[in-house]
């Protein structure tokens, strides 16, 4: 068997008018994440860990923030068709150990219906996925409440 790990990380401005997206479930917030996407940036992480995981360059080169067809995309689509890629090397998802870097909103609550919904896109086991929620103690952009952003390590294996 063969194991490989990856690791992914992504941050995204806050900005009003947009929904937050996170681990594919909107919260309630009176600011949401600006991207050429929905700017999930749980799911960013943990997509481009496992393209690195499995030697598959990154998101923005499958995903372009050029293309057209990429413009306003849920997340939950880009982590579906990531699990696929990966697939096309014969690579499954072992695990994933995520962490979600934010002041406010607080991520806690959230935690299990973002593994839930994941777990069921990515058609895993939900103690396949683990979401943790920091803050940075209202230092850099993230304490200022200025952005959020998301580290993720993945583990992939292979027959």
């Amino acid at each position: 068997m063969k194991i490989r790990v990856g690791f992914g990380f992504d941050v995204h401005q806050l900005v009003e008018g947009r929904d937050l997206w996170m681990g594919g479930i909107k919260i309630d917030h009176k600011l949401g994440l600006l991207g050429h996407s929905d700017a999930d940036v749980l799911i960013h992480a943990i997509c481009d860990a496992l393209l690195g995981a499995a030697n598959m360059r990154d998101i923005g080169y499958h995903f372009p923030d050029t293309s057209a067809e990429t413009d306003g995309m849920d997340s939950k689509i880009i982590l579906k068709k990531t699990i696929e890629l990966i697939a096309t090397k014969g690579y499954k998802l072992g695990n994933i150990d995520a962490t979600i870097c934010a002041e406010r909103p607080k991520m806690n609550p959230h935690i299990p219906a973002m593994k839930e919904c994941m777990a069921k896109i990515i058609g895993c086991d939900i103690d396949d996925i683990s979401i943790k929620a920091t803050t940075t103690e209202k230092l850099g952009f993230t304490g200022r409440e200025e952005g959020i952003s998301a580290y993720a390590t993945v583990l992939v294996t292979a027959e």
